[in-house]
């Protein structure tokens, strides 16, 4: 059985930063596995654990940099990772449907029964990738799933879904599938020291996108950015001192002047 985890590099802005032109300066930018792809990696390795002939597989989108990130998931006990991009795809703000069809890209080339993704990244929050990815490759899929359980020999998994206004889902899902993780789902182990090491005699492959067999078109992102700012604070705050009978007096008399009524 192989399992296939897409795993995305998560960019955090410093508290104090300059904007350039239409990005942030790399001075002020640092960068870690995103935490939804944590959880599920996680799930991910658990499964493999469960059972010899699981292959953990990663994809991932991004430049060289981005390999430091991806040797923490194979530190964390992942067996392989595949790294796909090209030039062209530099600067560019990628929507859901392009990282789709470039996961989707890798996934065909590995052929996976499982593929698991965190809902969302933390600094664009699309959360829309992994169902994405799920039409991309006419795979059977749930979003937002919070327990997984696996039944290989039905071919089934049953998974337990959070939705909206605290209604929550069991059902069963065909695989080969799409599941993309909730935090919560389990707890991400740290890399052991012997991980760490281990993880840099793993297989990390780098592929393009014209070979795993993409076109230029299917680079072409339908969002960009047209400008980078940082917006206004302003704050009018009003500050109440005294004893309680005081206070509650006087935010009574503001919440009328409001025109708030009982």
């Amino acid at each position: 059985m192989k399992v296939l985890v897409t795993v995305a590099e998560e960019v955090t802005v410093d508290d104090d930063f300059e904007i350039d032109g239409t990005r942030v300066d790399d001075r002020y930018l640092s960068y870690d596995l995103n935490e939804w792809d944590d959880y599920a990696l996680e799930e991910a390795v658990q499964l493999s654990e469960q059972h010899d002939d699981v292959d953990v597989v990663t994809a991932t989108i991004g430049p060289e940099r981005v390999e430091e990130t991806v040797r923490q998931a194979l530190a964390k006990g992942a067996d392989r990772a595949v790294r796909v991009w090209a030039d062209a795809l530099a600067g560019e703000v990628l929507d859901p449907v392009t990282k789709a069809r470039l996961l989707a890209a890798v996934a065909r080339e590995e052929e996976p029964d499982l593929v698991l993704s965190g809902v969302q990244t933390g600094d664009d929050a699309f959360g829309a990738t992994g169902v994405a990815l799920a039409q991309q490759l006419g795979f059977a899929w749930a979003a937002v799933v919070n327990d997984l359980d696996i039944d290989r020999e039905a071919g089934v998994a049953s998974v337990h879904r959070e939705l909206e206004g605290g209604v929550e889902e069991l059902t069963d899902v065909e695989l080969p599938a799409v599941f993309t993780i909730q935090t919560g789902i389990n707890e991400p182990r740290y890399a052991s020291l012997r991980g760490i090491r281990q993880a840099q005699s793993k297989p990390l492959e780098a592929a393009s996108p014209s070979e795993l067999g993409l076109s230029a078109g299917d680079l072409v992102s339908s969002l960009s950015v047209a400008s980078l700012y940082e917006p206004e604070t302003e704050s009018d705050v009003t500050l109440f001192e005294g004893d309680a009978d005081e206070t509650a007096g006087e935010l009574a008399d503001l919440l009328r002047e409001k025109g708030v009524e009982a």
